[in-house]
């Protein structure tokens, strides 16, 4: 049961209701504001036209973004109110992971500090690990006048690298300014954010979230070089090219065949 409407499993599309429901939920509550609704739904629809799974090219970012969160001396993980509406188990699990190396932050372009309070409640009840309180010593990401500028002293300000999910793209191009690396899970290659970032994690967030932390538990072993090695063997102009020609590819397969297949 999901915000009241009975999902069955067997239901072909069963995860994008149930994250759905979530989101309505959520809103309600005053987690997920309006325009969140309505961002998801143009990233479900970059979901659809890739087949609803983590491709390839994904993965390897995915892989990434894990080296780099264990190579980092002050890694963040800034959690937004979508995010926490829909991955805030998944970021627990990967705050475990991890063990207490990240600092999760809580970061939102509408604020209130009311709706911080909330999302940091989301994220508390899940047990995420490293939780800043909303409290925190604030400071401005220059250049950056939005609200999603005011960032805390001991999360992104002091960071090396973040990673972040469902970003804008001003706020993702002037945390690299800023001299930050920056890991992205944006489903729409075509955004600011995916074009700026670092790293971009062309995959839904729950999916890329699990992917990153089992990454995590594989590579925790890995000597540094051999993490070095796998953050400098990467290029994100390459994987955003690999994710326009899977949708190219799936689109031209459509428009042959009339027929949508995975």
């Amino acid at each position: 049961m999901h915000g009241g409407f009975d999902i069955p499993r067997s239901h072909p599309r069963y995860e994008s209701l149930v994250a759905r429901e979530k989101l309505v939920e959520m809103f309600e509550k005053g987690v997920v504001v309006p325009q969140g609704l309505i961002a998801h739904g143009r990233g479900e629809c970059f979901d659809y036209l890739l087949g609803e799974k983590s491709h390839d090219f994904a993965l390897e970012a995915e892989r990434v973004a894990a080296a780099y969160l264990l190579l980092s001396k002050r890694p963040v993980i800034s959690v937004n109110g979508n995010y926490a509406a829909l991955a805030a188990g998944e970021i627990a699990r990967l705050s475990e992971a991890l063990g207490g190396r990240a600092v999760v932050e809580v970061n939102i372009f509408y604020r209130t500090e009311e709706r911080v309070r909330r999302i940091h409640e989301v994220l508390a009840s899940a047990g995420v690990k490293g939780l800043l309180p909303p409290d925190c010593e604030k400071t401005r990401v220059p250049g950056l006048e939005s609200p999603r500028g005011i960032v805390c002293v001991e999360g992104i300000a002091s960071a090396d690298f973040v990673l972040l999910a469902i970003e804008d793209g001003d706020r993702t191009e002037a945390l690299v300014k800023w001299g930050k690396r920056v890991a992205a899970i944006d489903l729409n290659p075509f955004s600011r954010t995916a074009q700026k970032a670092s790293v971009t994690i062309v995959d839904e967030a729950v999916r890329a979230t699990r992917n990153i932390t089992r990454f995590v538990d594989e590579l925790s072993g890995a000597s540094e070089e051999e993490l070095r090695s796998i953050v400098a063997g990467y290029s994100n102009r390459e994987t955003l090219s690999r994710a326009f020609k899977a949708i190219l590819d799936r689109l031209s397969s459509a428009a042959d065949s009339g027929v949508l297949t995975q």
